[in-house]
């Protein structure tokens, strides 16, 4: 009767390493791979799907009308809330997409009809309250499901400790065990069939298993040809089993891949014992097999966090930007217009930037949402309380007009032309006037200030033919500079400097083309110097290169760590310039001499923030050489 019972047997073999590699197979559940979610419209709901991995690449039908949307959840919430892996996330965002184009179309509507965008208020979302029923339905529903798998898997591991009582009841002497044959193999039988169970106890629950089953089966006294038998089957098994997981290395789908092994390892965990002296080879190769899948699967969510890390520092950055114009006290309708139109800038580019740290998603988005609140807020009250100051400025404005209209006309040129001069600057101190009338007001007063000029110029023809010969010499000069910078020989600085020189020795030009003459031979000047510095800078790049060619191991480490602290005190000085030019506002010729030296201090630096950059990239390029 014994030696029958041993041709059904499965004669276990005690496993001691198979724990080290991947997850219990008892376990039955695959190792999720970390999730990757945003809600730019709805931040507050954060769900996670409850599908396999075969269900992440379904192609979602998605619904195109928020009431479609809303149709979908239902259907969701009376199947139990169980959807493929994004499919939520998909159907808020094309609630949210759709939600957004009509209050845009609203808000367009309302502009359209001539009202004033500042003083558009969204009428209230119908449906969103809805919405955000079925979502928080759907939501308590997976809870419940999530509560009644873990309940599973508690019942899992209550019948699992009774299998092994009674394995080791059964395992007390030979005779026990010979009684107790059948129900064993029913008992080895059910354990197979019991899945999930809570990981933490996983290994222990199968090891204890393992030994009692194993001590059981001796205590039946198999024979050696039938162990034997049982032994080179198992092996069969188990080389195919560590084939199998060999190929997976080649598997381009990283999680496929670990997903399979995950099911190889439960095949081989049930598979019985090989002979002793086999146990520790065959599970040698498997263990490195897996291992190699292992350490791909690993890398892949390192890079995918790395990712998200990087996404989450863009991210801050655009709210600290936001931030800071949340702050600015803006002085005029342009500076709310420039300002505004960056904040939109950063909001386009804000969707183009992907997943966050999931558990970093909800609080940096509502981070981002409430400095741009601000923002729009500051702009609305700013709007408003300036609408009468507006009015008066406009009014005093319309009166420079008149007194620059009254003056035209007037032969008196030193006299009159001192008023029109002291008109402009008392307009320039009146401040910003209705956006529609701007253009107005100012087209009518340059032009009474242009026609009396315009007649003192041709009263002054002598004096203009001066300024034009004066014109021309600098238009020389321009040229001559040009010439430089195309053909770049001999000591360019020096002959620079005495073109420079031979420029401020000319007197004045035509006043109307004073700006853009000096313009062109700033621009020309600026394209000398900076080809020299560019020289400069190309010849100390190339020596860095060379050292730290030279340089190796933590050398370069610390070149490295060097650099990218020099990298975010530029990148930090840079921001504080660019902040403090938003507080600003040019007012007089020294007002406008500060703000031209704040803007080309900041250009210098992102300059020298480039160099940084590409310094850290030729010591990232040795360390990589290094390494391979």
């Amino acid at each position: 009767m014994e030696e029958n019972k041993t041709n059904e047997a499965l004669v276990p073999e005690t496993i001691e390493a198979e724990t080290a590699t991947v997850a219990p197979a008892e376990t039955t559940e695959e190792t999720a791979a970390p999730e990757v979610s945003e809600s730019v419209n709805d931040a507050e709901e954060n769900l996670k799907p409850m599908a396999t991995a075969e269900d992440e690449v379904t192609v979602l039908v998605l619904p195109d009308t928020k009431q479609g949307v809303i149709e979908r959840l239902r259907e969701i919430a009376q199947t139990g809330g169980n959807v493929a892996r994004g499919e939520l996330e998909a159907l808020k965002q094309v609630y949210y997409r759709l939600h957004n184009a009509e209050a845009a179309a609203a808000r367009d509507a309302f502009v359209a009809a001539g009202g004033a965008i500042e003083e558009y208020v969204p009428e209230p979302d119908m449906d969103e309250s809805s919405f955000k029923a079925e979502m928080a339905l759907i939501r308590e529903l997976r809870a419940k499901a999530l509560e009644a798998a873990e309940q599973e898997k508690q019942n899992n591991l209550s019948r699992k400790l009774e299998i092994i009582e009674a394995i080791k009841a059964a395992a007390v002497s030979p005779d026990e065990a010979d009684k107790q044959y059948d129900t064993i193999k029913a008992l080895q039988n059910e354990w197979k069939e019991i899945k999930n169970v809570p990981a933490e106890r996983a290994t222990e629950l199968w090891k204890n298993y393992q030994l009692y089953v194993e001590q059981f089966y001796d205590q039946l006294r198999l024979g050696h040809e039938m162990r034997a038998y049982d032994f080179k089957k198992n092996l069969e098994i188990k080389t195919h089993l560590c084939e199998a997981a060999e190929k997976l290395a080649d598997v381009e789908d990283v999680i496929s891949a670990f997903h399979q092994l995950q099911k190889l390892h439960q095949e081989y965990r049930e598979t019985g014992p090989v002979a002793k002296e086999l146990r520790e080879e065959i599970w040698a190769r498997f263990k490195e097999a897996s291992t190699a899948v292992n350490k791909r699967h690993q890398a892949h969510f390192e890079a995918l966090k790395a990712a998200e890390e990087e996404n989450l520092a863009k991210k801050t950055a655009l709210c600290e930007k936001v931030e800071a114009l949340a702050a600015t006290e803006a002085a005029t309708y342009g500076d709310w217009e420039k300002m505004t139109k960056e904040v939109i800038e950063t909001q386009y580019e804000w969707k183009t930037i992907g997943f966050t740290p999931k558990k970093m998603n909800a609080k940096i988005f509502e981070r981002f949402r409430v400095a741009c609140d601000l923002f729009f807020q500051k702009k609305t009250e700013y709007f408003k309380s300036t609408r009468e100051a507006l009015s008066a400025n406009l009014a005093a404005k319309n009166a420079l007009c008149e007194q620059a209209e009254a003056l035209k006309e007037s032969t008196d040129w030193v006299s009159t032309t001192n008023k029109l001069v002291a008109l402009q600057k008392e307009w320039k101190n009146i401040g910003p006037v209705p956006h529609k009338a701007s253009e107005v007001v100012w087209k009518r007063f340059n032009s009474a200030c242009n026609y009396f000029f315009d007649k003192k110029n041709e009263a002054t023809a002598s004096q203009r033919q001066e300024e034009d010969a004066n014109l021309i010499k600098k238009e020389g000069i321009i040229e001559a500079l040009k010439q430089l910078l195309e053909n770049p020989e001999g000591d360019v600085l020096a002959k620079v400097r005495e073109l420079q020189a031979a420029w401020n020795e000319v007197g004045h030009v035509p006043f109307r083309k004073k700006e853009k003459i000096y313009r062109r031979y700033r621009e020309v000047c600026d394209k000398l110097y900076d080809g020299l510095h560019a020289k400069a800078d190309r010849r100390r790049m190339e020596n860095f290169k060379k050292s730290v060619g030279e340089k190796g191991g933590s050398e370069l480490q610390r070149e490295r760590n060097r650099l990218m602290n020099a990298y975010e005190a530029k990148r930090q000085e840079i921001q504080t310039y660019e902040t403090n030019l938003t507080f600003l506002n040019a007012k007089s010729k020294s007002g406008n001499s500060l703000l031209g030296e704040l803007a080309k201090k900041v250009d210098r630096l992102k300059e020298e923030l480039a160099q940084i950059a590409e310094k850290v990239q030729a010591v990232n390029e040795q360390l990589k050489a290094e390494k391979e």
